[in-house]
């Protein structure tokens, strides 16, 4: 067996969501365990969670550039590193642990700019790092099978693409009390964006890891409908991609009545395939001869790449935190092979900065659509 690895968390208190549901993803296949944190810029809140979290106080940080500066000088010195603070934060603390020499993991968006993702992407490729971004919806079973099966050519060239992901929990003037909606609408906080960095980036990204299909060009209408809101919480993103396809992407946290409502709808010349994130066990392929096929995970109609993912039987559901699992099982098993010398880039199976850096110059794009008055802007 591998060795198990060590790594340390940047963000996630104990009031922290997505930091909780990184160590969660993370224990599933128990290939790592937490030993260090920053876990908020409130040492108290830092002590209190490395406590609860069992994580030594000689390795508690007032700060990321504190924490990897010493990490860096341990023997035992973590893996890697996750960073699940705002998104203000994200470009800073990937640049302190990439120049300590330790690999990274962030949560999206990478960054606010194209620039900094840019750098990031240089000193990873300079430091020869592993730098995973976790569009966790890449991590389903399902979504990795639809790759399979459209890489395979089973439903033709594609020619269009309607992906959307509306919520309604922003949908309320008044958000008072709710943490993580708060800082999502606070442009010091969220960066230039709120809707289209928070979710309408995991279509993009979605689309591509089912796809490959890298996007030509943008036309963004980026709206503010809740009175008096700084960033927008409803976007409509046209897209044509450099194969000559079209696509459509809609994302809203003002839609009431949807809860996580990731959909993607892929046409091609011989057939079409939907996928619902919400109901993510199972996917359907319509032929063009008529015919309609579901296809359910744990069954051998999962292609064989995508299989090897699976925990459990067919009918015991796997998930959300199933999916962020599998990402971090393919980045640990690149760190340990890197490790060992014998890792090979055919090996990564999860969204790598350029992932991130093509999520990051996708909000750049929208924006600069934006600020044009709607129109078509070249996607970089």
């Amino acid at each position: 067996m591998s060795k198990v690895l060590s790594y340390g968390m940047v963000g996630g208190a104990l009031d922290a969501f997505i930091g909780d549901a990184h160590r969660k993803a993370i224990n599933i296949d128990g290939k790592a365990r937490l030993v260090a944190g920053c876990f908020s810029r409130s040492w108290e809140k830092t002590l209190e969670a490395g406590e609860a979290l069992n994580v030594p106080e000689d390795r508690l940080y007032h700060d990321f550039y504190e924490m990897a500066e010493k990490e860096a000088a341990r023997e035992d010195k973590i893996d890697f590193v996750v960073i699940v603070t705002p998104n203000y934060a994200h470009y800073d603390a990937c640049k302190a642990f990439l120049n300590a020499g330790i690999a990274v993991s962030c949560d999206k968006p990478l960054c606010v700019e194209p620039e900094e993702a840019k750098e990031l992407e240089a000193l990873a490729k300079e430091k020869n790092l592993q730098f995973m971004v976790t569009y966790t919806y890449s991590g389903h079973v399902t979504a990795k099978s639809i790759r399979a099966t459209i890489a395979a050519g089973e439903i033709g060239e594609i020619r269009t693409i309607m992906g959307e992901y509306p919520q309604g929990w922003l949908a309320a003037e008044d958000i008072s009390g709710n943490k993580q909606g708060e800082w999502r609408i606070n442009p010091a906080l969220s960066g230039k964006t709120n809707c289209l960095g928070d979710i309408g980036t995991h279509i993009e990204n979605t689309v591509y890891r089912m796809t490959g299909l890298k996007i030509k060009k943008v036309l963004a209408k980026m709206e503010k409908i809740v009175p008096n809101r700084k960033l927008d919480d409803n976007t409509t993103v046209l897209v044509e991609y450099e194969n000559g396809a079209s696509g459509c992407y809609w994302s809203s946290q003002v839609a009431i009545g949807h809860d996580n409502s990731l959909r993607v709808r892929i046409y091609g010349s011989k057939g079409s395939i939907l996928w619902f994130q919400e109901n993510p066990e199972v996917y359907q392929v319509y032929r063009e001869d008529g015919s309609i096929t579901e296809i359910h995970r744990g069954y051998d109609a999962i292609k064989p790449e995508a299989a090897k993912y699976q925990r459990l039987p067919s009918g015991h559901t796997e998930g959300w935190l199933e999916a962020m699992a599998n990402l971090y099982s393919s980045f640990i098993d690149c760190l340990n092979a890197q490790a060992e010398g014998k890792f090979t880039e055919d090996m990564i199976d999860y969204p790598t900065i350029e992932d991130g850096v093509d999520g990051v110059e996708y909000i750049a794009a929208c924006l600069k659509s934006q600020d044009a008055g709607n129109t078509w802007v070249d996607f970089n």
